[in-house]
């Protein structure tokens, strides 16, 4: 079992930057590959961005490319998020993941681990 807290979200204006945290225990974190998703009101949960066990893959959906990095610290069981230019449509509940693979991936059924988000709200 692998136990997933998120911290970092808030309220921020259009232009601005957060950094997300996601904090692991439980299992070995550094085998797990890691995700965030995110799940704006009245619309599905969707991919954001994943990273390999060993920080070398990461990927990311295009509308967050070049805004968004996901980077994590295996010898802290801490997974990041840093979002800067935030747009208002970057509103959402924001989730970490993990699962039980080395390999990231963009699907949420290919996630086994899940926190229980922090909310992110961007004004215009």
């Amino acid at each position: 079992q692998v136990q997933l807290v998120e911290s970092g979200g808030g309220l921020v204006q259009a232009g601005g930057s957060l950094r997300l945290s996601c904090a692991a225990s439980g299992r070995t974190f550094s085998t797990n590959a890691m995700g965030w998703f995110r799940q704006a009101p009245g619309k599905e949960r969707e991919f954001v961005a994943a990273i390999s066990w060993g920080g070398g893959s990461t990927y990311y959906r295009d509308s967050v490319k070049g805004r968004f990095t996901i980077s994590r610290d295996n010898a802290k069981n801490t997974m990041y998020l840093q979002m800067n230019s935030l747009k208002p449509e970057d509103t959402a509940v924001y989730y970490c993941a993990a699962r039980r693979s080395t390999t990231p991936a963009s699907t949420i059924a290919s996630y086994d681990y899940w926190g229980q988000g922090t909310q992110v709200t961007v004004s215009s």
